[in-house]
C-alpha cells in the first residue's frame, strides 16, 4: 500500500499575496492627491491633517536616505532594492514630501535629517533596513487612529507596503 506525499506548505504570507498587497497599496497611493481631505471639517482636523502629512514625508525621506546609504555601501544589492526604493520615493511624494533628481529628499519641514551609515556586511545592511521599514510600518499603524479617513487610508495603504519590503528584505536571506 502506497501513502500519498503530503506537501508541506510554508507558514506564513505567500510571496504573491505580499506582491499583490504592495501593488494594490501602490494604486492606492497612485489615486489619492497630496491636497488635503475631503473629511476635513475643522480647522483642528486640518493641522492634524497637515502634521501626520509632515511627519509621514519626513519619515519616508528618512527611509529614502537609509535605502541610499545601503546601496551606496553595497553597490551589488542595488538592483534588487531599485523598485522598493522607488516605492519610497511614491510613498514621500504621496505624503507632500520632495524627492530631489539625485534622490535625496526633504520633507514638508527642513528639519529632515540624513540617514546613519550602513552596516559593513551586506546582510547585516539588509536586516538593518528591514527593521527601519518594519518600525515604520508600526508607528504608522499606531498612528490610524486618530486621522481623518482619506489620510488614514493612504497611511495605511503605506504601512502594509512597508511590512511587505521587511519581508522581502528579509526573505531574500533565507
Amino acid at each position: 500500500m502506497s501513502y500519498p506525499l503530503r506537501s508541506v506548505v510554508p507558514s506564513g504570507p505567500r510571496r504573491r499575496s505580499l506582491l499583490a498587497s504592495v501593488a494594490g497599496g501602490a494604486l492606492l497611493v497612485g489615486c489619492t492627491d497630496a491636497s488635503g481631505d475631503s473629511e476635513e471639517g475643522t480647522s483642528g482636523s486640518q493641522s492634524v491633517t497637515r502634521k501626520a502629512r509632515a511627519l509621514a514625508a519626513r519619515d519616508s525621506v528618512g527611509l529614502l536616505g537609509r535605502y541610499d546609504a545601503v546601496i551606496a555601501a553595497h553597490p551589488a544589492v542595488a538592483e534588487r532594492l531599485g523598485p522598493l526604493r522607488a516605492e519610497v520615493v511614491r510613498h514621500a511624494e504621496s505624503f507632500g514630501g520632495t524627492v530631489t533628481r539625485g534622490g535625496t529628499g526633504t520633507a514638508a519641514s527642513p528639519s529632515a535629517s540624513g540617514a546613519p551609515a550602513a552596516p559593513t556586511t551586506e546582510k547585516a545592511a539588509l536586516a538593518e533596513l528591514a527593521a527601519a521599514e518594519r518600525a515604520l510600518s508600526d508607528r504608522r499603524l499606531t498612528a490610524l487612529v486618530d486621522l481623518p479617513g482619506e489620510l488614514a487610508r493612504l497611511l495605511a495603504s503605506v504601512a502594509a507596503a512597508g511590512a511587505a519590503h521587511a519581508y522581502l528584505l528579509t526573505e531574500g536571506a533565507r
